[in-house]
């Protein structure tokens, strides 16, 4: 329970050390400790693994750094090396170790050079890479007995660079030799010696400006310009597509209520009402299970209001990218304390739609659960996985209990507390409804293929997923990658856009649904603005196989299994943003007409 608890303490100023940073100052000649995080494939993000799990030289007691949850969430797992380095003391050549490999020793180096396995190591903060060893594949002369060769060529010297200003260290890079490599190509028994050298570059860069480099290797100019030009061409493509869309349906609106006033006016009883009018008895009937809806809505609800503050935080330079795992951290505790939201707007709705008689103690159960327990078989089977494969992937069982006990103690009590104020606002308040409804459903008319739900909600997914197909590529080289995002402010717009055009054509497609006379719009219109999640994980299967090298199950299982989530997430965001839209529009059309 010490430990819980200091992960508990460690997770309280996770989010200061988003700000603060590290500001290590050393004497001439101090120590500089290098830590070794992890290794894995190279096109494999998540299948990582200890450093020490290939057979390179290890201190006789393995010390592990202590990590907040970010980078914990993050796979990495900081562990001392043999390697001595002294601030400012150069070192032209130092043997760190010379090794005996067995033939196991000899065979996993070999698979780890076929499987183009990276290592990650971090001195003072700053993170550096570079590869366990390089393979090469020659043709041999006729006369020889194969006609090519493999090589499996293991670096042995590490050669790093490091800047300093002051006594601040400002860069670090990290090269292997190739003068200095072992030919692992057949396999036995090895004598292998690793070496490293260390030399100090004076630099100018001030310590506050040490990440900058990072954020500018992540997008060279002229790809930043292209990034720009693209999110502008989406812009300004889906904006005259939606303003055609708007003139014809106000145009379309406005015949129907120059129709429908004349009508009135001149007192035809003997007129038959056609188009949405005609449903307006049953139109704001409630949907079957309405307790889910809304607290599907109050979900997304709060979903909504985590991308919107994490987008503010990124905006505001809060995750730059020294800040390991930093925006993991501020994702989870936002969601714990945006938990109120959710319990707010289910049962606020419920009880304002439903009545008092409601079970409104059950919608705050499902309001509570309908993401976080899906996603926790989700998460329970991908660990599983990880175990399995012995990775770093897997998270500690004692992050696990942190995360339950932020559920359990802030999550789930904030959800309560949320449904009983919006249980006590809504109380002795009835929605007021422009119509009544009437007590016999009315029967819906034969619907054409193409203007039922399932094309209607492909159709309604289509224009908003081309608003952020571009974004979308940048955020999976990003995530599912090695690249640093850094250009938030270019993902707000985007998230904006996204948003505007998911209104928009969810009210467009509930307007034509209803024109039909189907009052069926509810359920709909939630999934008609939630259908770009289906895109989203759509394009999972595109980038898996077109964009990116990732293979093996370990690595597959954690990016659909993660994108699942990802994509039922949005759908849940985006279905809220539609539905609510096409609430406000329909009470806004039924109310400027009138209604027997």
């Amino acid at each position: 329970m010490r430990g819980v608890a200091r992960k508990v303490h460690n997770l309280a100023v996770a989010l200061a050390a988003t700000v603060l940073g590290t500001a290590n100052g050393y004497d001439y000649g101090s120590p500089v400790t290098l830590y070794a995080n992890k290794v894995g494939p190279f096109a494999n993000p998540s299948e990582v693994y200890a450093f020490y799990n290939l057979p390179y030289c290890q201190p006789a007691d393995i010390e592990i750094k202590r990590e907040d949850l970010g980078p914990l969430l993050k796979g990495d797992r900081p562990t001392k090396t043999l390697y001595a380095i002294n601030f400012r003391e150069s070192v032209s050549f130092r043997s760190l170790c010379k090794k005996h490999l067995e033939e196991p020793e000899v065979k996993k180096f070999q698979q780890a050079i076929i499987d183009d396995y990276y290592f990650e190591m971090m001195l003072d903060e700053l993170p550096i890479w570079g590869y366990v060893g390089e393979l090469e594949t020659r043709a041999k002369a006729a006369s020889g007995h194969d006609a090519n060769a493999t090589r499996y060529f293991l670096f042995t010297h590490l050669d790093f660079s490091i800047a300093y200003n002051g006594p601040h260290i400002i860069e670090v890079n990290v090269s292997a030799d190739p003068l200095q490599r072992v030919d692992l190509a057949q396999s036995g028994v090895r004598d292998v010696e690793f070496s490293f050298s260390v030399r100090w570059v004076a630099s100018d860069v001030p310590f506050s400006d040490r990440m900058s480099r990072y954020a500018q290797y992540s997008f060279l100019p002229q790809s930043f310009e292209i990034h720009w030009l693209s999110i502008i061409n989406s812009f300004v493509l889906v904006l005259l597509l939606t303003g055609f869309l708007s003139i014809i349906l106000m145009r379309f609106l406005k015949n129907d209520f120059i129709r429908y006033s004349s009508a009135a006016e001149d007192d035809e009883e003997d007129e038959e009402e056609t188009g949405w009018k005609l449903v307006h008895g049953d139109v704001f009937r409630l949907p079957p299970a309405f307790s889910s809806f809304c607290a599907y809505v109050g979900t997304g609800a709060q979903l909504f209001s985590l991308i919107f503050f994490l987008l503010v935080l990124a905006v505001m330079n809060m995750f730059y990218p020294g800040n390991r795992g930093a925006m993991y951290t501020a994702a989870i505790v936002l969601y714990a304390l945006t938990a109120g939201t959710a319990g707010f707007v289910s049962a606020h709705m419920y009880m304002r739609f439903f009545g008092a008689d409601g079970r409104w103690a059950w919608n705050l159960v499902l309001s509570a659960t309908l993401f976080p327990a899906p996603f926790l078989l989700m998460f329970c089977f991908l660990n599983t996985v990880a175990i399995a494969y012995n990775s770093q992937a897997a998270l500690p069982f004692g992050t696990i209990v942190v995360i339950m006990l932020i559920w359990a103690l802030i999550t789930l009590p904030l959800t309560i507390v949320g449904g009983i104020i919006g249980r006590n606002t809504a109380k002795g308040r009835p929605v007021t409804l422009p119509t009544r409804v009437n007590k016999i459903p009315r029967e819906i008319p034969t619907i054409p293929w193409y203007r039922q739900g399932v094309c209607q909600v492909f159709m309604a997914g289509f224009l908003p997923f081309s608003a952020i197909y571009i974004e979308l590529h940048y955020i999976f080289a990003s995530v599912w990658g090695h690249k640093l995002y850094t250009l938030y402010g270019i993902l707000f717009i985007a998230f904006l856009m996204l948003i505007i055009v998911t209104s928009f054509i969810t009210v467009a497609l509930t307007y034509f649904q209803l024109a039909i006379e189907d009052h069926r719009w509810w359920w709909r219109s939630f999934f008609s603005g939630g259908s770009t999640g289906f895109f989203v994980f759509a394009y999972c299967f595109f980038y898996y196989f077109e964009r990116s090298g990732m293979f093996g199950f370990m690595q597959t299982s954690f990016f659909f299994g993660y994108m699942l989530m990802a994509s039922y997430g949005a759908a849940i965001m985006l279905g809220t943003v539609g539905f609510l839209s096409s609430l406000v529009f329909v009470r806004r059309i039924y109310g400027a007409i009138k209604c027997d």
